[in-house]
């Protein structure tokens, strides 16, 4: 059990039936009155955000959240299928469990699969992914003294901001965190 007078960011916890990470916290000791905890709690299955105040010594149980690495094979229609890579089992996520990932795999890609009390519920991509430009603006001969930066669709369909001298089937690699181009493989 914890109490709320010790959260920190990134805790999981039980509140309600419902795991919640905290996403920000700050404790408050107004004048007069009580101390209490305001919190932003993000639903971890559903994804919503919430803001609760919360009494320091109200106790919850801590979530504990399995990390499993797995890798990405196939989707059929709104399925995705992953396969576990030491019992081979595969274990079909839709959509909504997948769809920030998406951007940054492909097929035959090692994920980390988040479960809870062996639910999935979230994939999590690699933090660097090397993936192949599939559409930009030529670039421009002087372009890459000057700096700046155009658009590129990778092969998963993601987009984002990459240098100049970046061309059509250039390899590169991508920060999947912040969602910013590293470099040029």
């Amino acid at each position: 059990m914890i109490s709320a007078g010790d959260f920190k960011k990134g805790l999981t916890v039980e509140i309600d039936g419902q795991v919640y990470t905290i996403v920000d916290f700050q404790h408050v000791k107004p004048g007069k009155g009580a101390a209490f905890v305001r919190t932003k709690i993000k639903n971890i299955v559903t994804g919503g955000i919430t803001e609760r105040t919360f009494n320091p010594t109200e106790k919850f149980p801590r979530a504990h959240i399995e990390r499993k690495e797995m890798q990405y094979l196939y989707n059929d229609g709104n399925l995705y299928y992953f396969m576990d890579l030491e019992t081979y089992e595969q274990i079909p996520l839709n959509k909504d469990q997948v769809e920030d990932a998406l951007k940054y795999i492909k097929e035959n890609m090692n994920v980390i699969i988040k479960f809870f009390k062996g639910e999935a519920f979230s994939v999590e991509p690699p933090n660097f992914v090397e993936l192949e430009v599939v559409e930009t603006e030529p670039g421009v001969k002087g372009d890459t003294a000057a700096g700046g930066s155009k658009p590129a669709t990778l092969e998963t369909g993601a987009t984002l901001h990459v240098p100049f001298f970046i061309n059509k089937g250039d390899i590169i690699r991508v920060d999947t965190r912040t969602g910013e181009y590293i470099e040029r493989i």
